[in-house]
Parts: C-alpha cells; structure tokens; sequence
C-alpha cells in the first residue's frame, strides 16, 4: 500500500529552504549583523546599566560637578549639578529608544491601512487618500513637528504621537505601490469568486505579501525617529527634565561646551551609534528581503 507522504515532506523541505535564504543573506550582510549588534549592547546597557551603578540619574553631588569620564566611582562623569551620566544616558537612552519604536509602530500601522485603502480600492478613494498624503508631505516634517509640540503637552507619549502623524506617509506610498501591483493577481481574483469579503482580502490576503517592504521601512523609520525626538527635544519642545532624554541632554550641554565637552559628545554618540544601527539593519533587511539580492 502506497504513501503520500514524499510530496509533503519535499514541500516542507523547499518551504524551510525558501524561507532560510532571507535569513543567511541578512547574516552574510555584516553591517546588517554589526547594527544588530550594536543596537542589542545599547539596549542591554540602557535596560540594565542604571542598575549596574552606585549613583541614581536623579542623585546630586555638587561637590563632584563636572568631574570627567572614568573619575572615581563616575563612568562617564559628571554633569553640571553632579549628577552621573552613564545612569542619565542609559535611562535617557530607555525613553529614546522606546519613543523611537513607539512611533514606528503607531506610524507604520497608520501608514500600512492608509495605503492598503488607497491602493485596493484606487478610483476615487485611493486618488483622496494618496493626495491627502502628498499633500502631508509637501509640509516640512519639522516644522509640523514644533507647530503640534508648541500646542501640546511636550511629554514622552505626545512625543511619540507627533512624530507617529507626521511619519506615516512614506509607508503608505509603499503599501499602495505594493498592493496595486498585487490587486490583480489570480489568488486575488480567486478570493473574490469564493466570495471572500473585502477586508478579508486586504488583511488577510494582501497585505502579508507586502510584510517585507513594510519591515524594512519600518526599521528606518525607528531610527528617523530617534533623531527626530533628539532634535525636537534640543530645541527645548520635546520630553522635558528632569526625564532624560538623548535629546535635551544635549540641550542642557549646549553652553557647557568648553568647559565640559563630555556632557554633549556622550549623548551625541549614543544617538550616532542607535542611528547608524537601525539603518545598517534596514539595509540588512531590504538586501536580505530582496529575491534578486546578489547575495546567496
């Protein structure tokens, strides 16, 4: 008596085949592996340094102000008020990265229905959409940033929803590219003569297919929001003391810029390092997602 059970076995092996090739490209990409890296040790120092070090972000010790890095029991010194600096950056570095990740989620949610609209439906609803969105983009994202964080409560969540709002429109011309391309596929065709509803198709049918570029926006726009928190907390409009933030540290050290330059380098290589990570990895990303990628 015959058995089917070669067939399955050989489409499970192609399936894990199939699916294991994004994985080694992205691990053959060393500066994807190297941004992995780095954003993993930033993120592990910012969960578990406070806790690793004599002296609270909030404790003052006038007498050791602006002590420099590697001073007695001060990793990377002191601030203007005495106060230590690794547990300021690495609690600042715990709203940073949270705000960034955050936004992204709350942006790319937002971008990806926007554009899954636009682009299945087209005609008239999509032309509105994807005109409102260009229409968003034809503002520069900074000032609609300080106009909304001049009017609002500047804490970490109205922060985050700002630079959400003012983050999606990329995403949804992706999305809509993507699924205008897809619209008329037969798997498609075929869920509509099975008598699938809309939003069936949508979420369960077309939008998996665009997880791929979504993810690698996604990632980019982590780091795009980092240094846009970073910025509008310089300028004194984003999350405010005594909260850290990478951001108002360094506008706290603006004018103590020749008497302790460490106060504005260690936060400003922080935000470079967690920058440049996310996107060596959005790189790694969109080559390793890529079926044409050189990389085998």
């Amino acid at each position: 008596m015959s058995t089917n059970t070669s067939p399955p076995a050989i489409a499970a092996t192609d399936r894990r085949w199939i699916t294991s090739r994004p994985v080694r490209r992205f691990v053959r990409h060393r500066l994807a592996i190297t941004g992995l890296v780095m954003i993993s040790l930033i993120a592990l120092l910012c969960v578990v340094g406070p806790w690793m070090l004599p002296h609270g972000m909030l404790d003052i010790h006038i007498r050791d102000r602006f002590s420099p890095p590697g001073t007695e029991t001060y990793l990377l010194g002191t601030d203007e008020m005495g106060r230590d600096l690794a547990a300021r950056l690495f609690m600042a570095g715990r709203v940073s990265l949270m705000v960034g990740i955050a936004a992204m989620v709350l942006s790319t949610l937002l971008g990806a229905v926007i554009g899954l609209v636009a682009g299945y439906f087209g005609k008239v609803i999509g032309t509105v959409l994807m005109r409102f969105t260009d229409a968003v983009l034809c503002f520069p994202q900074i000032f609609l940033l300080l106009v909304l964080a001049a009017f609002l409560e500047p804490n970490a969540l109205m922060i985050t929803i700002i630079i959400a709002l003012t983050s999606w429109m990329e995403i949804a011309r992706i999305v809509s590219a993507e699924i205008r391309s897809l619209r008329e596929r037969d798997f498609v065709t075929a869920a509509k003569i099975s008598g699938a509803s809309h939003t069936w198709i949508m979420f369960r049918e077309l939008l998996p297919n665009t997880i791929g570029p979504i993810i690698v926006a996604a990632t980019l726009t982590v780091a795009r929001a980092i240094l846009i928190e970073a910025y509008v907390s310089f300028l004194g409009y984003g999350i405010q003391p005594p909260l850290p933030s990478w951001g108002n540290m360094l506008n706290n050290a603006q004018q103590f810029l020749d008497t302790a330059p460490w106060l504005a380098i260690v936060p400003g290589v922080a935000i470079t390092l967690a920058v440049t990570s996310f996107n060596f990895i959005g790189d790694g990303l969109r080559d390793a997602l890529d079926a044409r990628s050189d990389l085998q």
